[in-house]
């Protein structure tokens, strides 16, 4: 078996493809896919798919298939994190001062006040190749698109690949030595086949006192947690991302029940 591999930069991180017995060409269509897809969801352009959604708040847009699959995700992590995973927090992002890229540097050093954000629902619909945005309001996919990436990059690239899309990351079939992919979990190396992972953190990407980019939608401001880092197995790297982020805001006292019951497996640090 030859295993190809693909280093690249993509989604404001280093992003790896791998795949046995895959030509590079396939390697660098995906890569290639990868960089198109950001500058179609990226919230730091104005002429990007979704800034053009964003910029127009109660009208019922036409959405092409892979912002509307994005979307509908976007409802299903809201659901399945009773309501911690929220893409709707955009207007409480650029009121702590992540308006740019954090290469770029935020833009205020002190919060706001607190305000719960309102049920997802609430403020987004999706309809067949059209969605609706309320008024106020604006979507950020951030780690959801990261995961659905992964998951899509993995069916694209063959039976026996692997997507690390800056921490987000799917793996399929058996990996090049035929005992799972090789990947680093916590303190330890695990064995992965056919999963997603995916880690969630609030010691990176911090400025001022206390602010960070994961906003809690309970109070509209980042995240009070004793967790700092979360990882997290699961059936998708969509799945991960959403687990990993919701035990996040749990913290310890409610994160292992909650990923008792819906994760393969995970580390809380």
């Amino acid at each position: 078996m030859t295993l190809r591999t693909l280093v690249f930069e993509a989604l404001g991180s280093s992003c790896e493809l791998f795949a046995v017995d895959a030509d590079e060409g396939r390697l660098a269509e995906a890569a290639a896919w990868v960089r198109q897809m950001h500058q179609r969801l990226t919230r730091f352009d104005p002429t990007s798919e979704l800034s053009r959604f964003n910029a127009r708040p109660g009208e019922w847009i036409a959405i092409t298939p892979e912002l509307e699959a994005l979307l509908r995700e976007a409802l299903a992590a809201y659901d399945r994190s009773g309501g911690l995973v929220h893409a709707g927090l955009l207007t409480r992002m650029l009121a702590i001062g992540y308006t740019r890229t954090f290469a770029e540097g935020p833009t205020i050093t002190s919060a706001p006040g607190p305000a719960r954000v309102p049920p997802l629902p609430d403020l987004l619909q999706v309809r067949s190749g059209e969605a609706r945005l309320a008024p106020g309001h604006g979507i950020d996919l951030g780690g959801i698109a990261k995961g659905w990436l992964a998951d899509r990059l993995v069916e694209r690239l063959g039976q026996n690949a692997l997507a690390n899309l800056g921490g987000d990351l799917s793996a399929r079939g058996a990996g090049p030595e035929a005992d799972g992919w090789p990947v680093g979990f916590g303190a330890k190396t695990v064995l992965l086949t056919d999963v997603g992972v995916a880690t969630s953190g609030t010691s990176r990407r911090r400025w001022g006192e206390g602010l960070h980019h994961l906003i809690d939608p309970r109070s509209g401001l980042p995240a009070v947690t004793d967790l700092i880092e979360v990882s997290v197995i699961a059936r998708t790297g969509v799945e991960a991302e959403v687990l990993a982020k919701t035990a996040l805001l749990l913290g310890s006292s409610g994160a292992p029940d909650f990923l008792r019951a819906a994760a393969i497996g995970w580390w809380l640090g």
